[in-house]
C-alpha cells in the first residue's frame, strides 16, 4: 500500500509527444470522445499498454502459467465488454485506444439516445442527472460493464428532458406554398406595369420632338 495522500501516476505521457501524426490523431480523438483534455486519453493509453504487456508475458510463460492466468485476464475484460467471450491473446493485442474510451460512462450515455453529443453527456453525468440502477454516478470516465450498460438511465428527480429538433419540410416547388407564389407574382406585375408606362412616356416625348422638328 502507498502512501494514502498521493497517489501513484495512472498515466505516461508520450515518448514523442510533438509528431505530427501522433497529435493528429490524438486531437480527433479528444474530439470524437469528448474529453476533457490528453491526460484523459493518456490514462486509456497506459491501460492498453499495461493490458497487452500482461498478454504478450502469457504469449512467451510456461504452459502452468498460462492455463492459470489466461482466463484471469480474458474474464476480466470480458465482464468490462472490451472483448468478447470467446476472445484469445491475439485479439488482446489487437485492441485500441478506442476499445478502452468506448466503455466510459460518457461515450454509453450518448450512444444510448440520453445525450445529443459527448459534451453534452458529459454536462448531463457532472451534474447529476445519470444513474446505474438506484445509484447516481458524477463521473464520466467511469468504465461500466457488461452489465451495467442496460442500467445506465436518467435519476429518477432529474429534470432534464432532450428536445427534438425540428426537421424543415421539403418545398413542393420553388416557391414553396401557394401564398409565397401569389406573392412573388404580385410583386412581378408591378414591375411590368412600368416598363409598359415608361414606353408610353418614350414614345409621347418622340412624338413632341417630331412637331416641334416639323415646326
Amino acid at each position: 500500500m502507498g502512501d494514502p495522500k498521493y497517489s501513484r501516476k495512472k498515466s505516461a505521457r508520450p515518448r514523442n509527444p510533438w509528431q505530427r501524426n501522433l497529435l493528429k490523431e490524438e486531437l480527433e480523438l479528444v474530439g470524437s470522445f469528448g474529453l476533457r483534455n490528453k491526460k484523459e486519453l493518456h490514462v486509456a493509453s497506459t491501460e492498453l499498454s499495461r493490458i497487452r504487456k500482461q498478454a504478450r508475458q502469457l504469449l512467451a510463460a510456461t504452459t502452468e502459467i498460462r492455463t492459470a492466468r489466461e482466463p484471469i485476464l480474458l474474464t476480466s475484460l470480458s465482464r468490462k465488454g472490451i472483448v468478447t467471450d470467446d476472445a484469445t491473446l491475439d485479439n488482446v493485442l489487437a485492441l485500441n485506444v478506442s476499445s478502452f474510451l468506448e466503455r466510459r460512462l460518457q461515450t454509453v450515455v450518448l450512444r444510448k439516445g440520453l445525450a445529443r453529443t459527448p459534451h453534452q453527456a458529459r454536462q448531463l453525468i457532472t451534474h447529476g442527472h445519470i444513474a446505474i440502477g438506484n445509484n447516481r454516478v458524477n463521473i464520466p470516465s467511469y468504465t461500466v460493464t457488461r452489465d451495467e450498460e442496460p442500467l445506465v438511465k436518467m435519476t429518477d428527480g432529474s429534470t432534464f428532458v432532450l428536445q427534438e429538433i425540428a426537421v424543415p419540410e421539403p418545398k413542393s416547388d420553388t416557391y414553396g406554398n401557394p401564398d409565397e407564389k401569389e406573392e412573388l407574382e404580385s410583386k412581378e406585375k408591378p414591375v411590368e406595369e412600368k416598363t409598359e408606362a415608361k414606353e408610353e412616356i418614350e414614345e409621347k416625348t418622340e412624338a413632341k420632338e417630331d412637331v416641334k422638328e416639323n415646326e
